[in-house]
């Protein structure tokens, strides 16, 4: 079955980095929409990023964009999202989710399935 599963969270000081990984397995790593969403306790979920697997280029969030990169790996059927410049609003539980067989991609898709989530904290 389709399994996502994040790890490389953790607690880091402002201005640090961290990068998160999703490695996917169940299905085939080809029109494929992955996505990394993160939420904060009391917030609605928030995206982050986006990427299509055929193509090359990933889509951000107005709050992320131009910290954080959203990178795949056909290979290892594994999404990264490096992220750097943490600020404290960055804490959150950040999930990845994927929508397979799309020729689409990006927040507003439907993200069938989902990992259990990697807890990010950004000390001040």
């Amino acid at each position: 079955q389709v399994q996502l599963v994040e790890s490389g969270g953790g607690s880091v000081q402002a201005g640090g980095s961290l990068r998160l990984s999703c490695v996917t397995s169940g299905f085939i790593y080809s029109r494929t929409c992955m996505g990394w969403f993160r939420q904060a306790p009391g917030k609605e979920r928030e995206g982050v990023a986006t990427i299509y697997s055929d193509a090359g280029y990933a889509t951000y969030g107005d709050s992320v964009r131009g910290r954080f990169t959203l990178s795949q790996d056909h290979a290892r059927n594994t999404v990264y999202l490096q992220m750097n410049s943490l600020k404290p609003e960055d804490t959150a539980m950040y999930y990845c989710a994927a929508e397979l067989h799309v020729n689409t991609c990006g927040f507003g898709r439907q993200f069938d399935y989902w990992g259990q989530g990697t807890q990010v904290t950004v000390a001040s």
